[in-house]
């Protein structure tokens, strides 16, 4: 065979198109979209879904409501701040909450590994018992399978919640505006780094805890209060990155935010720099962005900064006129660079 037809560089896959599942499909970066893009919303094709929020709008009667469903997959089962139970009820909470809705019932499904301690099932329930009592919302109906030793990994929960929306407009990537302020409600980090700490043995100076918390009080007061709440996402996989990145892609809006305004726990950094990542990607479970119109910066910030949840909520970036759909970062020395969706996992199992 003459050389010219041994050697080709053409790949015979693209590299965003993949025969199997890889554990990067469900780390919240690009592959993921890819796998929802190409599978789910393809098979699943409906306007409520084709939102893309964390919780989709539906109308019974006169009223309406939000619908969200979430598995967990977490590893180790408890970790600094939290465990799978907790994790699972805040979880659910945040997303009805990132659509204006008030949490009214929850269920929850569980999947138990064959040998798995009686006790830690219970812990985990008395877990789920107690988050759901602090937020008033009640676990109303769920399910239990058991499989085989070696099937599950312990335990995994999906939790599902229905909501009444409270929020006079519609919150969600359709409702950003050029000129629009991106407020964080604290810093980032803790989740993803307590979760990869307690699994993997390391110790730091300082214990890093998860920031596991619900998030339906601080947007509640918000909506009390008139603040014009264009759109709304809480910080789980993928981190800050990613869910800007979404939301830039389904509004068609570019963003720029700026690196000094973004809080990072000095423990947090240190474990980056430590374990080679980026805090920016890295997950979080109590913490969201909201979209505001600059007239309305003030007052949300005020409001959030008097609850002891949300007492570091910064004004981080804006929202451009400029397309196509990107997010930029200015670094502390005043450059600029693309924030882009991570290809691959930074960190697997981490909710």
């Amino acid at each position: 065979m003459p050389p010219e037809e041994s050697f080709q560089l053409n790949c015979p896959i693209p590299l965003t198109d993949y025969p199997r599942v890889l554990l990067a499909h469900g780390g919240g970066g690009r592959l993921t979209k890819d796998l929802i893009d190409k599978i789910f919303l393809t098979s699943f094709n409906n306007e409520a879904l084709m939102n893309r929020h964390d919780a989709s709008l539906v109308k019974v009667g006169d009223l309406w409501t939000a619908f969200t469903t979430d598995s967990y997959v977490v590893k180790p089962l408890f970790f600094p701040g939290g465990d799978i139970g907790t994790l699972a009820v805040n979880g659910t909470v945040n997303d009805l909450a990132m659509a204006g809705a008030r949490p009214l019932a929850l269920s929850a499904g569980f999947i138990l590994e064959e040998g798995l301690p009686m006790e830690t099932v219970s812990k985990v329930a008395d877990s789920m018992r107690k988050s759901a009592l602090a937020v008033g919302v009640p676990i109303v109906t769920g399910d239990t399978k058991v499989v085989d030793k070696g099937k599950c990994d312990g335990l995994f929960v999906n939790t599902s919640g229905i909501g009444l929306v409270e929020s006079p407009t519609p919150i969600g990537p359709s409702g950003i505006a050029a000129g629009d302020v991106i407020i964080l409600s604290g810093d980032l980090g803790r989740h993803g780094i307590a979760v990869m700490a307690s699994r993997e043995g390391l110790e730091f100076e300082t214990t890093v805890e998860s920031d596991c918390a619900p998030l339906w009080e601080p947007i509640h007061r918000l909506i009390q209060a008139g603040v014009p709440l264009h759109c709304l996402r809480d910080l789980t996989r993928g981190g800050l990155s990613s869910a800007l990145n979404e939301i830039s892609s389904a509004s068609g809006f570019s963003m720029e935010v700026e690196e000094e305004k973004i809080l990072i726990p000095g423990a947090v950094e240190a474990a980056c720099e430590i374990l080679g990542l980026d805090p920016l990607y890295v997950a979080n479970e109590g913490r969201f962005v909201a979209f505001v119109p600059e007239a309305s910066a003030s007052q949300a910030l005020s409001l959030l900064r008097s609850m002891p949840l949300t007492k570091d909520a910064c004004l981080i970036g804006k929202v451009n006129n400029g397309k196509p759909p990107m997010v930029f970062l200015k670094s502390r020395m005043g450059s600029n660079r693309v924030l882009d969706m991570l290809s691959g996992e930074q960190l697997p199992r981490i909710c």
